[in-house]
């Protein structure tokens, strides 16, 4: 880490009131994914360096990614498992992590791509039934959407940044960089397409397998997630009975409303609140459910 991040994750350690910078995280992710967890990554440092490196770190809600990269890129794990329903975002991390040459292939697509409101419908309207051409699909798709949302009836940038419409959130060379960046570490990194809740009910028993659940937050009667995942139907009671179960260490993250609390409540697991900022850059309070939170100190 950097002197900056160093002296961040030391003003973190016992502060969960302070939001963090999302400036000073690396970006890895290709993705700009509705509720991204980037802000909360040097949480996870700290949790992870307060417990034995594990053999395992599950992702089993992983969209977007960006905790189980920075586990990959970062050696806090031996191996890095990554889960994801959503066939658009599965074609993605399919194409970069486990087929060979495919992260070059993606890359080169992104930087030779002369994006324009008529390229991206034209590209948009193709059927396939490749793998490879439905990831760039849906880099293109994500980068050119609201809030990156790829759910169905999500609407392209009009306005954008400064008056670019769909340019506004479009950078080749970057995201290039990132897929040839993750497509380095790959050997630490297994993609599986998959439902989330089966994957955790698969490696409970693993003790030396740790957990980051990030489930679509459609729990509480906001209900965000139905708006912004296609597959946020979930039942989050077969859920939490299953994260119940596990034999390693874990941490849930929740959008902070009482039904949620109610359900953590009824399986004894503890929580805390910790402030972040949304995408319209107010500060609001998520919800961490785990076994304990001794890594964050005593509660302010």
């Amino acid at each position: 880490m950097t002197e900056n991040q160093i002296r961040e994750q030391l003003a973190l350690w016992s502060d969960t009131t302070k939001v963090v910078n999302v400036a000073s995280v690396p970006q890895r992710s290709p993705f700009r994914y509705p509720g991204g967890k980037t802000w909360l990554v040097p949480r996870i440092r700290q949790w992870l360096a307060s417990i034995p490196k594990p053999k395992c770190f599950i992702e089993p809600f992983a969209g977007g990614a960006i905790v189980g990269l920075t586990v990959a890129f970062e050696n806090y794990a031996d191996e890095v498992l990554l889960v994801e329903k959503d066939e658009q975002v599965a074609a993605v991390w399919r194409t970069i992590i486990n087929d060979r040459g495919g992260a070059q292939w993606l890359a080169e697509q992104i930087s030779h791509f002369q994006l324009s409101p008529e390229s991206a419908k034209e590209l948009l309207a193709r059927k396939t039934r490749s793998i490879r051409l439905k990831a760039f699909q849906t880099i293109v798709q994500n980068r050119i959407s609201h809030g990156g949302i790829l759910a169905p009836g999500a609407g392209a940038l009009k306005h954008g940044e400064n008056g670019k419409g769909i340019l506004s959130r479009w950078y080749p060379e970057t995201l290039s960089r990132r897929i040839l960046d993750i497509s380095r570490v790959k050997e630490k990194i297994r993609f599986v397409q998959g439902d989330g809740v089966d994957t955790i009910s698969k490696h409970r028993d693993e003790i030396n397998s740790v957990f980051f659940i990030d489930p679509p937050y459609t729990a509480s009667t906001k209900r965000a997630g139905t708006r912004l995942y296609k597959y946020h139907q979930l039942d989050h009671e077969k859920l939490f009975h299953e994260i119940s179960l596990l034999k390693g260490d874990f941490l849930v993250t929740y959008d902070d409303a009482e039904e949620v609390r109610a359900l953590a409540r009824s399986y004894r697991f503890e929580t805390r609140t910790i402030a972040m900022n949304n995408t319209h850059h107010a500060i609001m309070n998520e919800l961490l459910i785990g076994r304990d939170f001794h890594w964050l100190g005593p509660e302010r």
